[in-house]
């Protein structure tokens, strides 16, 4: 699908959706004439988003070869969820709720929910963004959203992107609703208990 992407940063950054939502899976080589159709760029455009991609260790390049879609390994993975779950966590302890907000991350969660059984994988993801953002949005310290943004800018967390099944996906969907459940009921231990879970990817334990 042709996007006609002309802003660099754009660019970056629509590149980042497709590898973290498994449009351009890990270890998938990236050829520059496939790039400039798929988003509308000349060939120059996708070189310097590539280089980019390469500095935010999400794309490799192989000098003579090309570049690549970055597999990380398990290490960085487990530390990166890590990381985001100290973050997302500490997001908790300044988040303001109000009752205005709480409709915002009812719709939020409802969509995604409706796009996983109707929408394209893309759609998902977004609607996904949408809903953390609306969550991290009742955060006070706007420093400590641009680090968890950031964050959840890179490499998937997961092999073959943010959800590994479509039963995750699913999964995924049931806990938005619970976080939001805690939040009503301003049990706001039990909601970092469900992000940990949520960005671990495993059940949570009571």
């Amino acid at each position: 699908m042709k996007k006609n992407v002309t802003d660099r940063s754009q660019l970056v950054l629509l590149m980042s959706k497709d590898i973290n939502a498994g449009l351009l899976p890990a270890g998938s080589w990236l050829k520059q004439i496939d790039l400039e159709a798929r988003y509308g760029c000349t060939r120059l455009e996708v070189r310097r988003a590539l280089d980019q991609l390469v500095l935010k260790r999400m794309v490799e390049h192989i000098p003579n070869r090309g570049y690549y879609v970055h597999t990380p390994d398990l290490a960085q993975v487990s530390d990166a969820r890590e990381i985001r779950v100290a973050l997302e966590c500490a997001a908790v302890n300044q988040m303001v709720v109000s009752e205005e907000q709480l409709l915002l991350i009812d719709s939020a969660a409802q969509r995604f929910h409706t796009l996983l059984q109707e929408g394209t994988l893309l759609e998902c993801y977004n609607a996904n963004l949408d809903f953390h953002r609306a969550l991290y949005n009742l955060c006070t310290n706007r420093l400590l959203i641009e680090f968890i943004e950031e964050m959840r800018s890179r490499p998937p967390t997961s092999p073959g992107g943010t959800w590994r099944t479509h039963l995750r996906a699913q999964q995924s969907s049931r806990e938005h609703f619970q976080m939001l459940d805690a939040l009503r009921d301003q049990d706001m231990e039990r909601l970092k208990l469900l992000i940990a879970a949520h960005i671990r990817q495993v059940p949570l334990v009571d």
